[in-house]
């Protein structure tokens, strides 16, 4: 119980210096007298951000995920922070709440739910909530040969101003369809992901993570998400690249830490650099005096 207070004492540290942060720049720096900011943070994006945890599928609901699924009766969640920075604009995230139970064996259902903080002087996002996830995960393969194979439903509830950059009448709540593919071998592990929203946006990634510890672990990954609409000329594009690490405090309880930059992406697209750090928490069926 003492490492958990002192877990939790550690992330709600690390989300207050964020949001601190925030009227350094998430409030918009004009690149000119009447000139609103040129950059375009992740939450008036229609195109999906990874999740920037200790691997690429830390969080239960990121849309780049392992194949690894809960046993039946267990839930993990997660709370963590955000920042995001660009040429001229800053947004951050606080909080952002995962959150996954095991409903069978080869099925769990689960949730991802950021807060964005807003801008005071209307340059930035407007903040409230972000882009939601609601998601199922099926496995298709097991593991039985290191090798296992999910595919995970999700409904995605686009943000109020990633509705407003999307094309004109279309709806609010989405539909994809990602597919994992996860292989391990001794320490390490190497996960991909693909799939497509209904509204005519693709990603694909792939990553690798490795034990590095008894309670250490670190990963590496590559992200990309794209879009394209011919009648209305609306195309989109964003590659990142994200790298962090995690420590397990209790086998139940852990923290991790994660820097993300995009690479070959433009400002409207939402160019910049993440840093993230949260702590999740593992609940088991069995009750633990």
């Amino acid at each position: 119980m003492r490492a958990t207070r002192r877990v939790s004492a550690m992330m709600a540290s690390a989300a207050l210096a964020l949001a601190i942060a925030v009227p350094v720049d998430a409030q918009g720096k004009s690149g000119g007298k009447g000139k609103g900011p040129k950059s375009s943070p992740p939450s008036s994006s229609p195109l999906p951000s990874p999740t920037t945890g200790p691997a690429a599928g830390a969080s239960p609901l990121a849309w780049l995920d392992d194949a690894s699924l809960l046993a039946p009766g267990s839930m993990a969640l997660t709370i963590s922070a955000v920042r995001w920075s660009g040429t001229d604009l800053s947004e951050v995230n606080v909080p952002v709440v995962d959150a996954s139970v095991g409903i069978a064996p080869r099925f769990q259902l689960g949730a991802s739910v950021p807060r964005v903080v807003g801008s005071s002087d209307g340059a930035g996002p407007s903040g409230g909530l972000g882009t939601s996830y609601v998601s199922g995960k099926i496995a298709l393969l097991t593991g039985a040969s290191g090798v296992k194979l999910a595919v995970s439903p999700v409904l995605e509830i686009l943000s109020a101003d990633a509705v407003q950059a999307s094309a004109v009448g279309e709806s609010r709540t989405q539909v994809g369809v990602p597919v994992s593919l996860e292989v391990a071998q001794g320490p390490a592990r190497v996960f991909a992901s693909t799939g497509f929203f209904s509204r005519g946006v693709w990603f694909a990634g792939g990553g690798v993570g490795i034990q590095a510890a008894p309670k250490v672990a670190v990963s590496l990954s590559f992200t990309r998400a794209w879009a394209g609409d011919a009648a209305n000329n609306v195309t989109g594009d964003r590659r990142e690249l994200s790298a962090g690490g995690s420590y397990f405090v209790t086998p139940r309880v852990g923290v991790y830490g994660a820097l993300g930059r995009t690479i070959a992406t433009t400002d409207a697209n939402g160019a910049g650099t993440t840093i993230s750090g949260g702590v999740s928490f593992l609940f088991t069926a069995h009750i633990v005096q």
